[in-house]
Parts: C-alpha cells; structure tokens; sequence
C-alpha cells in the first residue's frame, strides 16, 4: 500500500521524539469521549512543541517518530484520534506492544522507520511510504527505509479491521 501525504516529523532537539507514550497522544482527561469523529481535535493534545496538531493536521498527513510510540496504557483513543483527523498512518522507529496491535486490529496503517535521512526531510514535505517496496520517498527520491508489513496486518488493512478480516476465515 503507498500512503503519500504532507508529513508531521515529530522532533526534538533534531532527533525524532522517543516514547510518546498514549497520554501525550490521547489525554487522559479526554477518555469520556466515546464518539471517534469527536477524538481528533485532542490529538497531541499533551504533547509539548505539537499541541497544535489536531488544528493544523489534513486528510492524509503522515506522523513520523522515533521509538516506542504509544507505550503506556491500552486506550483506544490514542489510535482512533489520527483515525478521527484522517491521518493516512503513522510511521515509527517501534511501537509499544498494545498500540502496536490497537492499531493493527483497528485497521489503521502503522509501519515501522528502519532508517530515515532526516537531513532530507522536515515536516510540510510531501512524503510517500511504500510499505511493499520498503521506502520512504520525497520528491521520487527515497530517503528512508520501512520493515515490511506482515501478512496477517495486510489483510487485516485491506479488510478494514480485525473484525471483517475475521469473516474471511
């Protein structure tokens, strides 16, 4: 699948922020909410430097982060709010394990950085990330590299979540 959109790299000190965990994501104070379409406008919410992003965030933009994205809690939200804001997906060096499978079984497109040329890139740019041909493009020149998808997450995407997937077995 090619995902291509303008590209939020979330960074510090210039390197891609590690351990953004699900409160900075999704705050806790927010998890009340039970309507998907209502999540989104609290995405980054409590995350310093991009409390911003669910104002200035389009249809397709691309997250792109350092490791251990989502640790922390199990919420849903912190998944389902990028879903809200029609992010495309979410690229990370790693995921925390119970996002990492959140976001698969919902359906929304996680792929994971095996390296990326942040001299190339910055957030604005218009990136495509090919998870069948592993690469991450910008401007038809590939400055990163992606881990491919597994099968079981391919046709968990391709049917729309966990669920639907479950019916064509």
């Amino acid at each position: 699948m090619i995902y291509r959109g303008r590209a939020w790299v979330l960074l510090r000190e210039g390197k891609l922020i590690d351990d953004i965990d699900t409160d900075m994501i999704f705050h806790n104070k927010y998890l009340a909410i039970t309507e998907i379409a209502e999540m989104g406008q609290y995405a980054f919410d409590n995350l310093e430097g991009y409390r911003d992003f669910a104002k200035k965030a389009q249809p397709g933009d691309i997250v792109i982060t350092g490791q251990n994205f989502g640790s922390g809690s199990s919420r849903q939200h912190a998944v389902d709010c990028f879903a809200a804001l029609k992010v495309s997906c979410v690229a990370a060096q790693s995921f925390g394990a119970i996002y990492k499978r959140n976001a698969i079984n919902s359906g929304f497109p996680i792929l994971t950085v095996k390296e990326i040329d942040l001299a190339k890139l910055k957030s604005g740019d218009t990136v495509e990330m090919d998870s069948e041909a592993g690469t991450i493009k910008k401007d038809d020149i590939i400055i990163g590299k992606l881990e491919p998808l597994s099968t079981v997450q391919k046709d968990i995407l391709k049917a729309g979540n966990v669920f639907e997937y479950a019916k064509t077995l």
